[in-house]
């Protein structure tokens, strides 16, 4: 199966880097998936799950919550403040925080809701234009603002330019984590993970190497 295999090289990529397995989590990326094929991973008994869109995930995730125990659903994609409250309610951790407003909007909720998902701040290693994340050189002030709002960063995330080698992005983003006292490090996928998992990865996003192609509708 797709997702043993997977599995076997996390856990080879670990052990080529002098870590423990259980210090990588494997984020299954099920965004634009039919049904079948994430219940088809959920019966194999993986649990983390990531989502790029609030409503899709909104439609999705209910109910399979109700089948099955112990989902941990993390929002991978950008987050509209007009989103934030659906997406907090129904995820566990928000891996695209990139600016001041959505983190002043997400610790306003925080208070009314009496609850907030893991974060993690989302860098634009790569200086890209389309590309969301704060840049590198506003890490530092925006992780403190985020502390000031009382907010829970757990660490950094990126998204490294298609045509460049991502370990120096995810050696740049490890950099930026240690200097600010942040042990999460959201990244790596299908092409890259055990690059990312060497560089001290601690969440990999992985889809289509799991699910097959994505089949949009």
């Amino acid at each position: 199966m797709a997702l043993q295999d997977i599995e076997a090289r996390i856990a080879k990529a670990c052990e080529g880097a002098g870590r423990a397995r259980e210090d990588v989590t494997l984020i299954a990326v099920s965004k634009v998936q039919p049904d079948a094929r994430v219940e088809a991973v959920l019966g194999e008994g993986h649990r983390c799950f990531g989502e790029n869109r609030v409503q899709e995930a909104q439609g999705k995730w209910p109910g399979f919550r109700e089948r099955f125990e112990g989902v941990d659903l993390h929002l991978i994609g950008p987050l509209q403040s007009n989103k934030a409250r659906v997406a907090m309610e129904l995820f566990d951790a928000i891996h695209t925080v990139d600016r001041p407003k959505i983190a002043s909007t997400i610790a306003r909720l925080a208070d009314e809701l009496g609850r907030c998902p893991d974060l993690f701040i989302q860098v634009n290693t790569g200086e890209e234009a389309q590309k969301a994340g704060c840049l590198p050189s506003e890490v530092d002030g925006f992780v403190a603002e985020c502390a000031a709002l009382s907010l829970p960063v757990r660490g950094l995330m990126c998204i490294p330019p298609v045509d460049e080698e991502p370990s120096l992005h995810f050696a740049l983003l490890a950099k930026m984590a240690k200097r600010n006292g942040l042990s999460g490090l959201s990244m790596g996928m299908s092409a890259d993970f055990e690059r990312a998992i060497a560089l001290g990865a601690t969440h990999i996003r992985v889809g289509s190497a799991i699910f097959g192609e994505r089949t949009p509708g």
